[in-house]
């Protein structure tokens, strides 16, 4: 019962800290340290980021008009010209650019995943990031202050812009970044409006959190028990219901705010995090 508790808790958790620019991890290991959880267990470990498809589902759900690339074919064309109708183009073309940020991610993660979960895993790492993306969103807001954006749609994103967001989201695969708050604070230095940027980053996410999902269940392998699929189908539910509220908040809080809140809130944390082990590494 402990368990499907805590995995209904984590979560709540996913679902609310995937999308806000707070950093998932961190609030992961302190609820793991609060339900005794070892995050070094192939399965939690492996938990951690399968979650995640639960948080994917939602955005689909809620944009998914914007984002299915296929219509209904035109039937006064023949042929090739006929199946190309069927395909809206900005759309691809949309889907194409999200790829192209996908890769500097995607190389880097392939290529040191195990490295980074062996050393950069720890709590020292993930409040250090906690802090220094806090302050750095700080200080990008106060430099916004009063300055237009020159993207305001995604539509707008050149293939350059793409390309560079997807080196910022490259820097989230260091625990304690926060993939959404990476790349929303690199497409707000690129000059992307803070909503542009915000609904970018929850499209990236489809393939990117897709990927590492896919990834991490391969590792694992096929050793899941019934319990442990219980485990998992609960925990995407509830990462699902929660992320559908946490993105509309998002986007309602953002047409009238700033990410400095989120900034203070992440140092904040940051501390907190450095507190908890290290007390706990005096005792032990």
């Amino acid at each position: 019962m402990l368990e499907i508790l805590a995995v209904i808790v984590l979560g709540i958790c996913e679902g609310i800290t995937e999308w806000l620019p707070i950093s998932s991890t961190g609030h992961m290991l302190l609820l793991y340290e609060l339900f005794h959880i070892n995050e070094q267990d192939p399965f939690w470990s492996m938990f951690l980021v399968v979650i995640q498809l639960g948080a994917i589902l939602a955005v689909v759900i809620i944009y998914f008009r914007r984002l299915w690339p296929f219509q209904m074919p035109d039937r006064e064309l023949q042929g090739g010209a006929r199946v190309l109708s069927c395909f809206r183009s900005e759309r691809v073309i949309m889907w194409l650019k999200i790829l192209v940020s996908c890769v500097p991610a995607a190389v880097v993660g392939l290529t040191v995943d195990d490295w980074i979960e062996a050393h950069l895993y720890n709590y020292v790492t993930v409040a250090a990031m906690l802090i220094l993306y806090g302050v750095l969103f700080i200080l990008v807001e106060n430099r916004n202050t009063g300055r237009r954006a020159r993207v305001r749609r995604i539509g707008d994103i050149s293939w350059g812009l793409a390309l560079l967001i997807g080196i910022f989201q490259m820097l989230a695969i260091i625990p304690g970044t926060s993939r959404s708050g990476a790349t929303i604070l690199g497409g707000i230095l690129l000059g992307m409006s803070r909503k542009c940027a915000a609904e970018y980053t929850f499209f990236l996410a489809i393939p990117t959190m897709f990927g590492a999902s896919l990834l991490k269940l391969v590792k694992f392998g096929a050793a899941f028990s019934g319990h442990q699929v219980l485990l998992l189908i609960i925990g995407m539910a509830v990462a699902f219901a929660v992320s559908v509220l946490a993105i509309r908040l998002l986007m309602n809080y953002i047409r009238r705010h700033d990410f400095k809140v989120f900034g203070v809130y992440r140092i904040i944390l940051g501390v907190l995090v450095m507190m908890v082990f290290a007390i706990k590494a005096a005792i032990v």
